[in-house]
């Protein structure tokens, strides 16, 4: 605990006294602060900056949403919360507040919230010089006889300043002062007295007229006066005298009206009606006491005339005059105290409360503070709290009469959502009253459960051969939390089953936790597996757990009876031998078979289906072993074949046949010779008809390939015949300059080069010279100008040294008419002889073609098929054919067929589509592999 203390003095045309104290506890914080203000203070004027003197940051006024609380119903004080500063709200009347009490001061309390704070506030309100004395009466009346002796004694009251300290009554002036003078008193409090200094004389002044004044000791100075008229009667000796001069008594509160409190007495020696003596109590009383008491006149009994109040006042003091006949008189003193009973209940008031705490708050965390009130007194007066029920909360008193309502332990929202605190208090009187106030608490939610699964694992059953996406069972986990920190998902951890990820065996539906085959189990390659399965949160940060999960495979009868011996083999034929010496049971041969299902499903059961005698030989149904029935005989066939069926005992069952071959025989030979024929009878092979059948299809496939291709070899010479010999297109024969044929043996010596571009697979393919320069170019397309490379190619080849057939090239001008054609075959002009311009006619071939001009056509065929069947199948590389186009020259024209060096890198494609092309130029002859060792020879030569 730290306590801190602070005083300071400012000034703002006043003088305030500030006291800081502040304790601070746990999480509760308590201090206590004071200001002094004079009274009378204007309307929002500052009492002090509460923020700054407290050490409070203005957002926090906000935050906390401070707020003054006063016991009183009347609020002179009011909090700026924008400033931080105490302002005057009503004006303050110290005298109405606290009439005589000293010091006068206003208890605040100011409350913050989240934190708990408070602070208790005393602005003690100083008294100002306000208040003028006053006396009860303005005027006061005596009749006095004339035989009074000297040092008589006349009560005349007292007055009355509301101030207090030096602001209030001071002092009493009585003038004149020829008869009378004032009794000198210590207390200026009490009530005035006048003695007579000197004897009256009526028949000199009958009626004396005096002025008593009183004064305060403020600045300035302030009085009040009252007028003093005496009647001076006829003698009377005597005065009455009082037994005692004061009188004790006392009361309780609440006690009923007329009770007896105590009786004065006076007598007077004066004798008839002198002496007698009547009782009243003085008008220098105030008129709110007289009017509680009453006197018997006569007897001078003294009762209570209303209702006293211990918490209202607790003292009275009444003055009792006794007054004979004759005006004489004396005065005593009746001095009640009030007692205190235990008449109220404590009075609970709830400065602040939280509606909801969080389950993970620490103990001794504030939840409320309240202030209990009880105006008794004594034990009457002490109070104390508890909280009755069992629940974890506790009642604690910081500081006097304020009570913080605070957890005693740990929360747990799951055990308890909601509390209904009863907070009573009690005080010490007999009998004890007491008060109690409710206050209802909701503690929220915090994740601080994981989900439980219902069961601490499990374990389901599935049959094999399940449908994927079977529901196999569903997983259940709760949680004790609420909204979002109760929804469980359901998530499938990793892990393998036999190396393989679980995830392709199962599912879990992560919203209802049910779990889903994702494929068709096996239970002879599976028979069980373990996964775990999490349940987590949607709390921040989630809580999980798991649980592990057993997924039992169950056998069905899905698989048939093995037969493991006698071994069936497809070529070789097995027998078993039995001779014919064998007695009955003998044990021919055992079937040894096995079934890979478990359970009943694995029972296996054997019998005989068939066989060639049946009345030879039995089956073991339960061992599958195969004996003899009776004794062999000679009549009996040597070839026996027997079938068994093995069945299992599933529902249905499955089985299994096995054929066994007996002999019944002897000796060896005999058995060899028998089954000889037998084993040439036995049938082909399920495998051998499954590869005649795919030979078969094989050939007839081949067949109808072959056929496709012929026929489509037969349309695409059709369709080239139509464009090379249907076409009424005029060739020029064209004599290149400067060269002459040396090296050849043909008739034909003169050789020219096409170069040629047209669409293909086009029946009515435009063909088109394009004049370039006086030279004439055929163009088609680029693929067919691919198929004459390839001829070129082929020529190359056919001209290489090294070929071991070699062959010169033959002379394209076989395809000119006789008159064209140079040397001995025909005898007409060269093209240089005949002119520019000249056209010289065509006809058909002039003679049979030679051996050369045989091959040539033949590899120009040959070549053709390959373009036409290039869509049905690989076509031929162009650079392992040889180019037969580099050999071939095109009468009247200057342009040699060659491939484009672009055009070698382009890979063989399938023909495209027909499709008209526009004229292209021509381009420019380049000399082949074949003309470029043709002008070597000749510069050789």
């Amino acid at each position: 605990m730290r306590i801190f203390n602070l005083k300071k003095m400012a000034v703002f045309s006043l003088q305030h006294r500030i006291m800081f104290f502040v304790v601070f506890c746990s999480h509760f914080v308590y201090g206590q602060i004071s200001y002094s203000i004079p009274e009378e203070m204007k309307k929002g004027s500052v009492i002090g900056n509460i923020a700054q003197d407290l050490g409070l940051d203005l957002k926090r006024l906000k935050s906390g949403k401070a707020g003054l609380y006063s016991g009183d119903s009347t609020e002179y004080i009011e909090l700026n919360k924008e400033r931080g500063l105490l302002l005057i709200r009503e004006n303050i009347d110290r005298e109405a507040l606290c009439a005589k009490i000293t010091p006068c001061a206003l208890h605040l309390q100011m409350v913050l919230e989240n934190p708990m704070e408070l602070y208790s506030i005393t602005i003690e309100v100083t008294d100002i010089n306000d208040n003028a004395p006053t006396f009860q009466k303005s005027e006061i009346r005596f009749e006095i006889s004339e035989s009074s002796v000297i040092g008589a004694r006349f009560v005349l009251g007292r007055a009355v300043d509301p101030d207090v300290g030096i602001n209030g009554l001071r002092s009493y002036s009585l003038k004149p002062t020829d008869n009378f003078a004032l009794e000198k008193q210590p207390d200026v409090g009490k009530i005035v007295e006048m003695v007579l200094q000197k004897p009256l004389d009526r028949e000199k002044q009958g009626i004396i007229d005096l002025l008593l004044t009183a004064f305060d000791g403020g600045d300035p100075r302030l009085s009040g006066t009252m007028s003093i008229q005496i009647t001076v009667l006829d003698a009377n000796d005597n005065a009455p005298v009082f037994t005692q001069m004061v009188y004790q008594a006392t009361v309780t509160e609440n006690a009923i009206k007329g009770t007896k409190l105590t009786t004065v007495s006076a007598s007077d020696a004066d004798e008839d009606s002198n002496s007698h003596v009547t009782y009243y109590i003085s008008e220098a009383v105030d008129s709110s006491v007289t009017n509680i008491f009453l006197v018997d006149q006569h007897s001078g009994e003294v009762t209570l005339n209303g209702q006293i109040d211990y918490e209202k006042s607790n003292h009275y003091q009444l003055v009792i005059q006794a007054r004979d006949q004759g005006g004489l008189s004396d005065s005593c003193k009746v001095i009640i105290d009030v007692l205190d009973i235990n008449d109220n209940k404590p009075t609970i008031d709830i400065l602040s409360m939280s509606s909801s705490i969080s389950e993970e708050s620490k103990p001794n965390t504030v939840v409320a503070m309240i202030k209990v009130n009880d105006p008794d007194s004594g034990a009457n007066g002490q109070l104390h709290c508890v909280i009755n029920d069992n629940i974890p909360f506790a009642v604690t008193n910081p500081s006097n009469d304020f009570f913080s309502v605070r957890t005693e332990q740990e929360l747990d929202r799951e055990r308890e959502a909601e509390y209904n605190i009863t907070v009573t208090c009690s005080d010490e009187g007999v009998p004890s009253l007491s008060s109690s106030a409710s206050l209802r608490l909701q503690i929220s939610d915090v994740n601080d459960n994981a989900p439980v699964f219902e069961r601490n694992n499990y374990e389901a059953y599935v049959v094999e051969n399940n449908t994927p996406g079977l529901s196999i069972f569903t997983v259940k986990a709760s949680d004790v939390d609420s909204n979002q920190n109760a929804r469980v998902s359901y998530i499938l951890e990793d892990s393998t089953v036999n190396g393989v990820p679980v995830s392709s065996y199962v599912t879990v539906s992560a919203d209802s936790g049910i779990i889903n085959a994702v494929r068709s189990f096996d239970y002879e390659q599976l028979k069980h597996f373990h996964f775990h399965v999490k349940a987590q949160d949607g709390g921040s940060p989630p809580l999980s757990s798991n649980v592990t999960v057993k997924i039992t495979i169950q056998d069905q009868n899905d698989n048939v009876p093995q037969i493991l011996y006698p071994v069936q083999t497809g070529g070789s034929l097995v027998a078993e031998i039995v001779p014919r010496s064998a007695d009955v049971g003998y044990l021919v041969t055992k079937v040894v078979a096995v079934d890979v299902d478990s359970g009943q499903n694995a029972w296996l059961s054997y019998k005989l289906q068939k066989a060639t005698d049946r009345a030879l030989f039995e089956v073991g149904p339960q061992n599958g072993e195969i004996r003899t029935v009776r004794q062999v005989t000679d009549k009996d066939a040597v070839k026996q074949k027997l079938t068994v069926v093995v069945e299992d005992n599933g529902q249905p069952s499955r089985s299994a046949v096995v054929n066994i071959n007996v002999a019944v025989a002897d000796s060896f030979p005999e058995v060899l010779s028998e089954f000889t024929e037998f084993t040439h009878s036995k049938t082909y092979n399920d495998d051998l008809t499954f590869y005649l059948i795919l030979a078969l299809a094989a050939v007839s496939f081949l067949f109808i390939t072959s056929v496709v291709v012929i026929i489509s070899v037969k349309i695409y010479r059709w369709r080239q015949s139509r464009i090379f010999h249907h076409s009424n297109l005029p060739v020029i024969p064209y004599y290149p300059p400067g060269y002459t044929d040396t090296g050849v043996t043909g008739t034909l010596p003169h050789m020219y080069n096409y170069d040629v571009y047209m669409t293909t697979d086009s029946r009515k393919s435009d063909c088109k010279y394009s004049t370039l320069g006086g030279h004439n170019v055929l163009v088609v397309d680029q693929n067919f100008t691919e198929t004459m490379k390839r001829t070129s190619d082929e020529n190359n080849f056919l001209e290489e040294s090294d070929s071991p057939e070699l062959q010169k090239p033959p002379n394209n001008d076989w395809r000119l008419p006789p008159n064209q054609r140079p040397g001995p075959s025909g005898a007409a002009a060269r093209p240089e002889e005949a002119g520019p311009g000249a056209v010289v006619g065509t006809g058909p071939w002039p003679n049979p073609p030679t051996e050369a001009e045989q091959l040539q056509a033949l590899m120009a065929a040959a070549n053709e098929v390959s373009e036409a069947t290039a869509t049905l199948g690989p076509r031929y590389n162009a650079q392992y054919v040889p180019d037969y186009r580099q050999n071939v020259y095109i009468p009247g024209s200057t342009a040699t067929l060659t491939a484009n060096p672009q055009q070698q890198q382009v890979p063989q494609q399938a023909l495209p589509p027909p499709q008209a092309l526009p004229p292209a130029e021509a381009p420019k002859a380049a000399p082949t592999p074949a003309s470029k060792k043709k002008v070597t020879k000749k510069d050789k030569k």
